[in-house]
């Protein structure tokens, strides 16, 4: 059974960086970054494919986060830059054991989840 574990998570003031790790046991294809506000539903950040030659970002964060995998090191990372307060949520990393070479985009296509880790960014 596939496991991740995040870690990088942490308090940092607006317009600062932070990059967080998913280390993954055994194999996935897509992957993704998910994050959750209280109050609000979980939503895709980025997600990226097994070969990594296609990602996908929310608008709202465009040209500020980067998604980016190696497989050998069966590591995800998300690098956060030019952080806002509205980027606050506990993040999880998501994978999909299905083979497929399309980014998933809904919460219901990972069938792994990390346990999440907390990003709080200060105004």
């Amino acid at each position: 059974q596939v496991q991740l574990v995040e870690s990088g998570g942490g308090l940092v003031q607006a317009g600062g960086s932070l990059r967080l790790s998913c280390a993954r046991s055994g194999l996935t294809f897509t992957m993704g970054w998910f994050r959750q506000a209280p109050g609000k539903d979980r939503e895709l950040v980025a997600g990226i494919i097994w070969s990594g030659t296609n990602t996908y970002y929310t608008d709202s964060v465009k040209g500020r986060f980067i998604i980016s995998r190696d497989n050998a090191k069966k590591t995800l990372w998300l690098q956060m830059n030019s952080l806002k307060p509205e980027d606050t949520a506990v993040y999880y990393c998501a994978a999909s054991t299905l083979p497929g070479v399309r980014i998933r985009m809904t919460v219901g296509d990972y069938d792994t989840w990390g346990q999440g880790t907390q990003v709080t960014v200060s105004s």
